[in-house]
């Protein structure tokens, strides 16, 4: 286990966050920063070697410059609460914009839909349905309301199928929500793509040095206002105690603590807090989700020439939901002249992708990379990783918002805080940095 001091004042409220990924450490942030005093003393526990959770970087090669995200990762300059964060922190200037190609793939093409013009143009659905198809992303991104709510109890499929066209729905979008969610697709509710659409933007953001560097001075700044962290650590048990507060078993040892806040995934709050009400536990139980399995692929030349995101149908015969090209947004140069491409997808826990070795999966997707560029030949290959994670993206099925754990849970002083919880805002750091100060003023607010 590796431990990283800070002097604390042992007067103060002593809060443990299990998990240091941005949500957690967000969240120690806020609860260290009053004044310039501590108003906590803060200790965090992180299972993995490194901080950042899905944001945590690696190198590759020692040549690198950068890390790189184990799973792809960018922001959109409509991402507030990322950005406000940033300034707070002293951050802001590592953070550039982009504007990067991206495409679907249809037929053998890659088709881009990112203005109207271009949904205009798409050859494939004919023009009537296309333009039907502008007309409803248009009423959802420019509502005048934010009708999420009355969403939540609206099927997306059923509903998208309805107003697009069958044949509009089927081209663009029905299969990103199959391959989102797999089987599970029908079931996801209105609310979630209307907030992907009114949410997002052209332009993407990425930090110089990568989220690492976002993540590793965020966690210099808790240092500093008195936060100790450990990494290479596992919790085991958060158990209450009969006079207040909470024993938090780690490695074996049990260290108390007044409150606590746990990140970690929902399965895995069930196992390390048995004692919370059965209702509590029976809601988590409920939560659906999608593991990710991301091979991260370095060649010797590009595969394709400008394009930075093709997200593929399945029915294309393509084993992968999406591949992202990311140095043909960010610099080759910072990765050792490598060029890098991300092939991801979204996939049940269960699924035999999980069990396959980085040379398994690239045998398995390197012969598709042909069809991005005829003249691709697997000699380009220069390296390959793999990264997995069986708790990557939630899934949020008509109803959802009455379905979702609160971040307070019955058993007075202990927070639970995921990415089920952002609803209806989809996975991603700038919702764990809300939801990461949502629950600390929470937790103040127990004072």
């Amino acid at each position: 286990m590796n431990i990283e001091h800070q002097d604390g004042k042992r007067a103060l409220p002593r809060v443990a966050i299990i998990g240091g990924g941005v949500t957690g450490l967000t969240a120690a942030y806020n609860l260290t920063r009053s004044a310039g005093q501590e108003r906590y003393a803060v200790t965090i526990f992180e299972n993995a070697p490194a901080l950042g959770g899905l944001a945590a970087g690696f190198r590759g090669r020692p040549a690198w410059e950068w890390p790189l995200e184990h799973f792809y990762h960018h922001l959109f300059l409509s991402d507030r609460a990322m950005l406000e964060l940033l300034d707070e922190i002293g951050f802001r200037h590592a953070l550039k914009s982009y504007r990067p190609n991206t495409a679907i793939h249809a037929q053998g093409k890659n088709y881009t839909l990112d203005s109207v013009s271009r949904v205009l143009g798409f050859p494939l659905i004919p023009f009537v349905d296309r333009v039907r198809m502008g007309m409803v992303i248009a009423y959802l991104r420019y509502h005048p309301a934010r009708p999420w709510r009355r969403f939540d109890k609206i099927g997306a499929d059923a509903w998208l199928r309805r107003w697009m066209g069958r044949k509009a729905y089927e081209a663009a979008w029905e299969f990103q929500l199959q391959g989102k969610f797999g089987d599970a697709y029908q079931e996801v509710n209105l609310a979630w793509f209307w907030a992907r659409v009114f949410a997002r933007t052209p332009k993407l953001a990425y930090f110089d040095g990568g989220f690492q560097a976002f993540v590793d001075h965020l966690a210099q700044r808790v240092r500093r206002q008195g936060v100790e962290i450990f990494t290479n650590c596992a919790v085991e048990a958060i158990r209450p105690q009969v006079d207040g507060g909470y024993a938090v078993v780690v490695d074996g040892e049990a260290r108390r603590f007044d409150q606590v806040l746990s990140t970690v995934s929902p399965d895995a709050m069930q196992r390390l807090a048995p004692d919370l009400p059965a209702a509590y536990l029976g809601q988590l139980a409920r939560l659906k989700s999608m593991g990710a399995v991301v091979l991260t692929v370095a060649l010797d030349r590009k595969l394709t020439e400008d394009m930075y995101w093709i997200s593929l149908p399945k029915r294309e015969g393509i084993p992968f939901l999406a591949l992202v090209e990311h140095t043909n947004m960010i610099d080759p140069s910072h990765y050792a002249g490598d060029h890098l491409l991300y092939l991801g997808d979204y996939l049940p826990s269960d699924h035999r992708y999980f069990d396959f070795s980085t040379e398994e999966l690239l045998d398995e997707f390197a012969p598709h990379l042909v069809k991005f560029n005829p003249s691709f030949r697997r000699e380009w290959v220069t390296g390959a990783w793999v990264h997995k994670a069986k708790y990557a993206q939630p899934v949020p099925p008509i109803g959802y918002l009455e379905m979702i754990p609160a971040l307070r849970t019955p058993l007075p002083g202990l927070y639970f805080a995921s990415m089920s919880q952002v609803y209806p805002w989809d996975r991603g750091t700038n919702y764990a940095v809300e939801l990461g100060r949502k629950v600390a003023g929470m937790i103040g607010a127990q004072e």
